[in-house]
């Protein structure tokens, strides 16, 4: 029978004598248990002939695993301000925008020189003061005049026997759809039949009016992309400001080819004018591109996100190619004046669809687009100098103070 021995640290052993040995003798064969009370009575297995059980009464507790400290949470939420910034910045810009299209002043025409129709226009004018301008013209030959020339979305003609409700779905199929949706109750309760004459449509290729609005997403997102890989990579050397402009308008054009070919030869969006939309690409990503090298030293990190509300919160939204600067709210309508998208899908729907209009004005806000970048670049890269300049200064004197104490 064996006996207890007492061990350091509060163990209590009991040592079976193996076969053939002697009490005493040092334990090669003994395996531990740790527990207490009922746990080792049931952790120690019976007939334990020839091993040892070493039996731990005081169990150490592993140590409770505390909460990060205060910089590990600041750490996560300088990284999370980015994509939190996204999130609310694309929630804000595409519901705000396209969440619910409402016409404002959108122009339209009623056939007809009578005095019926004159009042007809009038009453749809004080029927929705602030949704339609309505005028009047002679003849539907008038009428189809001003719809190729964007200067009406459509227009109205009822005779005694039907009625006719002329639109563009190339300059914006939606826009047609809602205009539709405010003749066709009129013709109903005129108990008139009514045909829809598309004036200017789309190619068949692009049966929705979309291609050349999918287009500028990619096109937009490949600048923005290649504004913060051409920033990394330079940033890292002493590259000049004149090959850095060359490489972001270098790139732009290979962007451009891409898109190009894409909607023309593999899709079939667009069967013809592709060298002026392939121009007006370059010209359309040069700009996003050039701003893009401009903001990476002053912006840094936040130099993508900066470029992502750009081009693609504020640009997408106040482009057109969705709704109509006439269907969306009066903050995205008055961007579309003046924004580098609105002017490059307003440009290639003129060379694609209705190439009898200039687009001297739409080439401009480009062109003015890629000059405040190639401006926003000059600025930055001085200011860059400046700053790298001044640290070198001090880096001198700093060691000039170490060799004066040494």
């Amino acid at each position: 029978m064996s006996s207890p021995q007492s061990e350091p640290s509060g163990r209590v052993a009991l040592r079976e004598p193996r076969p053939g040995g002697h009490p005493g003798e040092p334990d090669r064969g003994g395996f531990p248990v740790v527990g207490s009370g009922e746990d080792v009575a049931r952790a120690v297995p019976a007939g334990t002939g020839g091993h040892s059980v070493h039996i731990h009464l005081n169990e150490r507790r592993r140590p409770r695993r505390s909460l990060p400290g205060a910089s590990f949470w600041r750490g996560l939420g300088l990284h999370l301000l980015i994509p939190l910034f996204l999130a609310a910045g694309m929630a804000l810009a595409y519901l705000g925008a396209f969440g619910q299209p409402t016409p404002h002043h959108l122009p339209v025409a009623v056939v007809g020189s009578s005095a019926e129709s004159e009042v007809f226009a009038q009453s749809l004018n004080d029927s929705a003061p602030e949704a339609l301008d309505v005028r009047t013209v002679p003849d539907a030959a008038a009428a189809r005049a001003l719809i190729e020339s964007r200067d009406v979305v459509a227009s109205y003609e009822a005779t005694a026997t039907d009625a006719t409700i002329s639109v563009s779905s190339a300059a914006s199929d939606t826009t047609a759809s809602v205009v539709e949706k405010v003749f066709l109750p009129i013709a109903y309760r005129q108990h008139l039949p009514v045909q829809v004459d598309d004036v200017v449509p789309t190619g068949e290729g692009d049966p929705t009016g979309q291609g050349l609005f999918f287009l500028m997403v990619a096109l937009s997102v490949g600048g923005y992309a290649s504004a913060a890989a051409i920033s990394a990579v330079v940033a890292a050397s002493r590259t000049g400001l004149a090959t850095r402009l060359g490489i972001a308008v270098g790139t732009a054009a290979l962007v451009a080819a891409i898109g190009t070919v894409v909607v023309g030869p593999v899709y079939g969006i667009v069967d013809h004018a592709l060298w002026p939309l392939w121009l007006l690409s370059w010209l359309y990503v040069s700009g996003i591109v050039v701003v893009g090298v401009g903001l990476h030293p002053l912006l840094r990190h936040w130099t993508t996100p900066v470029l992502t509300m750009l081009f693609v919160m504020l640009n997408f939204t106040s482009s057109g190619g969705v709704f109509a600067a006439q269907l969306v709210p009066s903050f995205f309508s008055a961007l579309s004046a003046f924004w580098n998208g609105s002017a490059w899908l307003h440009a290639t729907q003129t060379v694609v669809y209705f190439p009898a209009q200039g687009i001297g004005r739409d080439g401009l806000v480009l062109a003015l687009w890629l000059a405040a970048g190639v401006g926003l670049a000059v600025l930055t890269h001085a200011w860059s100098r400046r700053r790298t300049r001044l640290a070198d200064e001090r880096a001198e004197v700093t060691e000039e103070d170490e060799v004066v104490a040494a």
